[in-house]
């Protein structure tokens, strides 16, 4: 199985949150994890939902970035399910399986869990953009 990459290495939002280690399962699986620090948080002392969504989004449009050959990609939509919680030092582990890619378009449904246990659960669609393959890597 392929070791974990930090994939949050330029300044941005998730590098500001502390980044999203990523690695492939197969060309259709992928899987991504992080640690629950204090600034994630919300007033109940639990993950705020925000940042699952953007933890989702960012390790789900790395698996799309792959899946479409390291050609950039944006989501179109990003349906979401929170099923259970997490908190502080918590390792988040998120799952994501590429359900059909098509010329311009992946759909894909990805899980989070903490403790074996799903606590966010999403299906989205990403478009691929209509540009070379880049080095500008992927946006966690």
């Amino acid at each position: 199985m392929n070791k974990f990459e930090q994939i949050s290495i330029k300044p941005g939002f998730m590098k500001h949150n502390g980044g999203v280690l990523f690695r492939a399962i197969s060309e259709t699986e992928y899987e991504f994890k992080t640690k629950i620090d204090k600034n994630h948080l919300n007033n109940a002392g639990i993950t705020h939902g925000g940042y699952l969504s953007a933890l989702i989004d960012a390790g789900s449009g790395t698996a799309a970035h792959r899946a479409a050959g390291n050609i950039p990609c944006v989501t179109i939509s990003l349906d979401l399910k929170f099923i259970d919680v997490s908190k502080e030092n918590d390792e988040i582990i998120g799952t994501t399986k590429i359900l059909k890619k098509t010329n311009t378009l992946i759909f894909l449904f990805c899980e989070l869990k903490c403790k074996n246990k799903i606590i966010t659960s999403a299906s989205g669609i990403w478009k691929i953009l209509k540009i070379k393959a880049s080095k500008l890597g992927p946006g966690g």
